[in-house]
């Protein structure tokens, strides 16, 4: 869902690609493929338009349908961590891409650097300049903002701006809702509590407090991933297995290869939340639900106008004030009918189901039924998937070539489901079998071969030790020592 990304919908250039498979390595700052040597799926465009398009297979409609597990605050922590560690400003759904050809502008670690930029020195418009934390806080709208008419009351609950309404952030899109512009602004204050906390508890001060606030912070942040978001997405048994038996398929090391973001993973398995987003929101407690990207939430890019848009995110993750929670929507192939017509999009497609289809294609993704084969999935699973597949799509949509690999990832969510426990299955309420390997190895990959990460540099480390004691997603978003 990214609004600098406008592109038009001729037939893709460049289809002699698809005429040949085996991808070279890839350079760690750049995307790359799991699996190189698999066939790339070719179907005509306008099939993938009409399951995609609004009133079509995808269209979940404006009705809820909701999980009994994964509250919606963990859909929106999701794109955050997207966020963190993908960005892609040059390839168009209009052109064949190579991902060893497009650059990340993102680290591919999980370092939080869409919260501190490239730190107080490179990027200072993002900190304090003046004061007892200067180039240690992290700016807020209650420190100031430049956006003129905002009354002070909403200000002190926004993200700080420029005159022009610009959020100062690390990465403009996690301003992009105003859900995920209010967990951005969680995250500073996080970040700034730690700061508090690290300096009336040890005393420390200036350039120590910062690193050593920044690496708690991230610390933190690291954990919530592996043991609260990834159980609940991927299933514990998922990632039990890939922490006590190793990862089998995201191994750059063993080509002597950076981590890198395969384009299995970001193009298709981490896209799995667009099916979990609601059509309307509560994000206050006793107040009405509100459309995503209606009048009082905003269409995204803009301060916040409406105290009613203020986030308690008491309301949409668990936390120690036990409220009841919004749940997210079921992990399916139904999206919900406002994002199969983005209003923030005007001069393109504006089916985010249809974009996501067409994007796989531009990026030679190969089928989910060739993934799951290279998964070592079963015959007879794969079978019931793709069989799945062909009719929720319906006579007007052909699979017999073989499934689009994200589709066949949220029909695998929809039929088989999540691996609670082992050989307990839960569907709709998290990652079917190859999404949830693709997604938790990338992850957990990605910390592993980070030497800065927790599980790289001290695997005995628990939050419990530091004082801050975050263990979970709710703890960190509404955390005050």
């Amino acid at each position: 869902m990214h609004r600098h990304l406008h592109h038009g919908l001729s037939d893709l250039p460049g289809l002699s690609a698809f005429c040949h498979y085996g991808h070279p390595p890839h350079p760690g700052n750049r995307f790359g493929r799991l699996f190189p040597h698999l066939p790339p799926l070719y179907l005509h465009p306008e099939s993938l338009s009409r399951l995609g398009r609004p009133g079509g297979p995808m269209d979940g409609g404006t009705s809820a349908n909701r999980t009994h597990s994964v509250a919606v605050g963990y859909v929106f922590f999701g794109q955050f961590v997207d966020h963190d560690i993908t960005l892609d400003v040059t390839s168009s759904l209009s052109s064949v891409a190579d991902p060893a050809e497009v650059p990340n502008i993102r680290t591919p670690t999980l370092d939080l650097d869409c919260i501190y930029g490239l730190g107080p020195e490179a990027s200072p418009f993002l900190y304090h300049a003046q004061g007892q934390f200067a180039g240690i806080k992290l700016l807020t709208g209650a420190d100031g903002t430049a956006v003129s008419g905002q009354p002070p009351a909403l200000a002190a609950e926004d993200l700080s701006r420029t005159s022009h309404g610009i959020a100062l952030i690390g990465d403009p899109r996690n301003d992009e809702n105003r859900i995920i512009s209010q967990l951005q602004l969680a995250m500073h204050r996080f970040h700034n509590h730690v700061v508090e906390y690290l300096h009336n508890a040890q005393g420390l001060e200036g350039h120590e407090l910062f690193e050593e606030a920044r690496r708690l912070t991230t610390w933190h942040y690291q954990w919530v991933i592996v043991e609260d978001f990834l159980p609940r997405l991927c299933g514990k048994a998922v990632v039990d297995d890939i922490l006590g038996n190793g990862r089998r398929y995201y191994r750059p090391e063993d080509h002597h290869q950076e981590p890198y973001i395969p384009v299995e993973f970001s193009v298709a398995a981490y896209r799995f939340g667009h099916s979990m987003i609601p059509q309307r929101i509560q994000v206050q407690q006793g107040e009405p639900l509100l459309e995503l990207f209606g009048a009082k939430l905003g269409h995204g890019f803009e301060p916040l106008r409406h105290p009613e848009a203020v986030v308690d995110w008491h309301e949409l993750v668990e936390t120690p004030a036990g409220r009841h929670v919004q749940q997210a929507e079921k992990l399916d192939t139904k999206l919900a009918h406002d994002l199969l017509q983005l209003p923030f999009i005007s001069d393109s497609e504006r089916s985010l189901a249809t974009r996501n289809l067409l994007r796989g294609q531009a990026f030679l993704l190969p089928s989910g039924e060739q993934v799951a084969h290279a998964l070592n999935r079963p015959d007879d699973e794969i079978e019931r998937v793709h069989d799945a597949a062909q009719n929720i799509a319906g006579s007007d949509v052909d699979f017999s070539r073989g499934t689009p690999l994200w589709f066949y990832i949220l029909t695998e969510a929809e039929t088989i489901g999540r691996e609670t426990r082992p050989g307990t299955f839960e569907p709709g309420e998290g990652l079917g079998p190859v999404g949830a390997r693709l997604v938790a190895e990338v992850l957990i990959g990605l910390l592993e071969l980070d030497t800065r990460s927790y599980l790289s540099s001290n695997r005995n480390w628990r939050p419990v030790e530091d004082g801050v004691g975050v263990t979970t997603l709710g703890d960190m978003l509404t955390y005050h020592p």
